[in-house]
């Protein structure tokens, strides 16, 4: 059976703390790119393949714009994003399936609530319904189908693997990862999901976050729309309180989560950090891809511990601190 990393081959990423004593640990694997494209860092297995799961997205929606999908930068945000289904995503979305002549249930994501505490608590009181729309993943579906429109291919099967536009979208990683795909799963949102390392994927995010909006390849113009689009609105990406838009707002870095606990963070120079947390944690991973920018020296360690300090990892014994969260690496 396919399968990523081994425990053996994973190394300590992050501890977590209470009244000094360490009562967990989270082992994984991650690769750092210099602002070159060097490799400078590399900690446990990162040639071995992973699921990017949403981390995947950023490669997901520069194939949605090279395959035609017009879209302005909010909307660009939305096709990139794990957002938390505020009312203010949610018109996002419901504009992009508008504007070609959709409506929500063309999705095909499952219906759900907002991952937003206090639009969730809202439309409980109303008894609204789940729906398609709030999904996290929403906005990265109304971009296929707007590609899939532009392109000319049917929207009803677009979610299968065979489907033109993810023929389009595997033939997209591959040429930005610089990997063809070991394994093709479906996520969580029904969309196809492919393998690649941490070295690929880190390198598929290096590229589009160092590439220039005159390129004259539309790839590579398209990715630098992209990530400009996402630093200049961080909200659409993930939402308040989120450790991507904090750290996007606070930082001006591009990142991105992924389920299982991987991760993707490019800092302002382009130099890219990509890691998996192998229990699948989510908890430590932003804060151990800002400590892999400040060692490789795209961050200061001062402006990393603030931003670490702002991801509030404070381990809590009767209400009061007793401890943290820490990056090990």
């Amino acid at each position: 059976m396919p399968e990523t990393f081994r425990i053996a081959d994973a190394a300590e990423l992050a501890v977590v703390e209470r009244n000094g004593f360490v009562e967990s640990r989270h082992a994984g694997s991650a690769v750092v790119l210099a602002a070159d494209g060097a490799e400078v860092l590399r900690l446990g297995d990162p040639a071995a393949p992973i699921l990017p799961r949403s981390s995947l997205k950023p490669l997901q929606a520069v194939a949605a714009l090279t395959a035609g999908a017009e879209l302005d930068d909010v909307q660009r945000g939305l096709a990139t994003a794990s957002h938390t289904g505020t009312d203010r995503h949610a018109d996002v979305v419901c504009g992009i399936l508008q504007s070609v002549d959709l409506t929500e249930d063309a999705l095909q994501c499952p219906a759900a609530w907002p991952n937003d505490v206090e639009t969730r608590d809202a439309l409980v009181r109303d008894h609204s319904p789940k729906t398609r729309v709030r999904m996290e993943c929403s906005g990265k579906h109304a971009a296929m189908l707007a590609a899939c429109r532009a392109s000319g291919w049917d929207v009803d099967g677009y979610l299968e693997i065979d489907h033109p536009f993810q023929v389009h979208v595997r033939e997209t990683v591959e040429r930005l990862s610089g990997e063809r795909p070991t394994v093709t799963a479906i996520d969580g949102c029904g969309a196809p999901v492919h393998a690649v390392s941490l070295i690929g994927l880190a390198r598929g995010i290096h590229r589009l976050a160092t590439a220039s909006e005159r390129s004259p390849f539309a790839m590579h113009r398209l990715g630098a729309q992209l990530v400009r689009a996402v630093r200049e609105n961080p909200w659409t990406i993930a939402g308040p309180g989120t450790a991507d838009t904090t750290l996007i707002t606070s930082l001006g870095v591009f990142a991105k989560r992924g389920a299982e606990g991987v991760m993707i963070m490019a800092a302002p120079d382009g130099t890219t950090a990509a890691l998996k947390v192998l229990d699948g944690s989510p908890r430590a991973a932003s804060a151990v891809a800002v400590r892999l920018l400040e060692r490789a020296g795209a961050l200061t360690a001062d402006v990393a511990a603030a931003a670490i300090r702002s991801l509030d990892l404070v381990v809590r014994g009767g209400g009061a601190p007793v401890g943290a969260i820490r990056p090990t690496v």
